[in-house]
């Protein structure tokens, strides 16, 4: 049992409050008084009467003079595991001093269902719920009386006229094991507006809808079924709760256009020891990408999140990542990815060179669609604490022709190259200052 004792002085007198947590079994010579039908619960051993004066427990001998309170048989609850993140087998090297032991977050919730020396977890006890929100307030500082208004595809609420506060996400998250060869995963955004529309916000979109598919119990080889992220470029595998950088870059986003998410089937092969580092490198805090496997392959429609595929041609990725560390505990990771597939391009009215009456532009709609691939290759070395990041991809696709009246299959290139600094403070958190190049053709 573990009791929590506070008092508090004041005009009424003293006054006293007892919380306890019952974990096992009734305490000896008492017989708990249990509702007919119910199943026996532990009673407290001790009560405090109305009344009681106590006094707040401080200093040294505040166990001792809690176990008088409580009884010979009382003891204090006992102490966490020392040693921090090497008590449970992560490498220090790895983690800050906010993410080393599990007090970090909610880890687990247990209701009052919880049966203490039953077998395995029950159904309730694999399932997790968290989420995250990411407020922001915009506003553009300077543009020229002739210049187009600011065009941020990763941020539409930076547009020149109509900014200032901004739900970028609102995302809320259940997640969990079936068993062990199945694991599901559903994440919900409520920030989200809709297309075409410019004066409501809030809309609620499903982001993921997965399950994981484990071939052996080592989950070293697993198929990934549903609407997920597809596995090309570092920075979109990042969850945006773990970037460093506010929005990903145009260059590598722009492949897997509409929120980097698709549906499809994706194999990923992991090795055991890749599939703790993989981990380590997000739960120590040093913005790693997740488990996206060592090596992936897979097919999905190619339209984006929410939109139906529009022809009878799936889209092919294919991806090969090796991180590994150094003696010196410094974490290196290279990638190689690349996809193909074809894409229809969605029509709408524009205006032509920004003159004259608009005009949809011509081989939009339609079933074929124009080719789609690119490849491109990654380097990360993560802040321990100078971090390096940059990636770079080639391709074709579709896009606007220099007349903007009809759509094209045109080349395009470009990436990103970003350093950084992670200073873990020790007492407020971690602050990573970054500077970032960016170049989309």
């Amino acid at each position: 049992m573990k009791v929590f004792v506070a008092a508090r002085r004041g005009g009424w007198g003293a006054a006293a409050a007892l919380v306890w947590s019952i974990v096992s079994g009734a305490a000896a010579g008492q017989a708990p008084v249990v509702p007919e039908g119910a199943a026996p619960l532990a009673p407290p051993t001790v009560l405090l009467e109305p009344g009681t004066p106590v006094e707040p427990a401080t200093g040294p001998e505040s166990g001792t003079a809690l176990s008088t309170l409580l009884g010979e048989d009382a003891a204090p609850p006992p102490a966490p595991p020392a040693g921090g993140a090497a008590a449970t087998g992560r490498d220090l090297r790895l983690y800050d001093r906010l993410h080393c032991d599990d007090n970090y977050g909610v880890k687990s919730l247990f209701d009052s269902l919880h049966q203490p020396g039953a077998k395995g977890k029950a159904w309730y006890e694999k399932y997790s719920i968290r989420g995250y929100a990411q407020p922001r307030f915009g506003r553009t500082l300077y543009q020229t009386s002739d210049s187009a208004a600011p065009n941020l595809v990763g941020d539409r609420s930076i547009n020149g006229n109509a900014e200032d506060f901004f739900v970028r996400r609102a995302r809320f998250i259940l997640f969990g094991d079936v068993s062990d060869y199945l694991s599901l995963y559903t994440q919900y955004d409520f920030a989200v507006t809709l297309p075409g529309v410019s004066t409501s916000a809030f809309f609620s979109q499903l982001r993921d809808f997965y399950g994981d598919v484990y071939l052996n119990k080592d989950r070293v080889n697993r198929f990934r079924i549903g609407l997920s992220k597809v596995p090309y470029g570092f920075e979109n595998m990042q969850s945006s709760q773990n970037r460093v950088p506010l929005d990903r870059t145009d260059a590598i986003n722009s492949g897997v256009s509409f929120n980097e998410r698709d549906l499809g089937v994706f194999y990923y092969w992991t090795p055991t020891d890749k599939q703790k580092l993989l981990k380590d490198l997000v739960d120590g805090g040093l913005k790693g990408s997740g488990n996206y496997g060592i090596f992936a392959l897979g097919v999905y429609n190619g339209q984006g999140l929410a939109v139906l595929e529009q022809n009878l041609q799936p889209h092919v990725v294919a991806r090969f990542t090796w991180p590994f560390q150094l003696p010196s505990g410094q974490v290196v990771e290279a990638s190689v990815q690349g996809y193909t597939g074809m894409f229809v391009v969605p029509g709408s009215d524009i205006r032509i060179r920004g003159e004259g009456d608009s005009a949809t532009p011509d081989g939009t709609g339609g079933n074929r669609g124009y080719r789609d691939q690119r490849i491109a290759g990654t380097f990360v070395w993560y802040p321990q604490p100078f971090g390096f990041q940059s990636e770079w991809n080639v391709g074709r696709g579709p896009g606007l022709s220099e007349a903007q009246d009809r759509v094209e299959t045109r080349s395009l290139q470009g990436g990103y190259a970003m350093v950084m600094y992670k200073w873990d403070t020790g007492r407020v958190g971690n602050v990573i200052p970054y500077t970032r190049y960016q170049y989309y053709k």
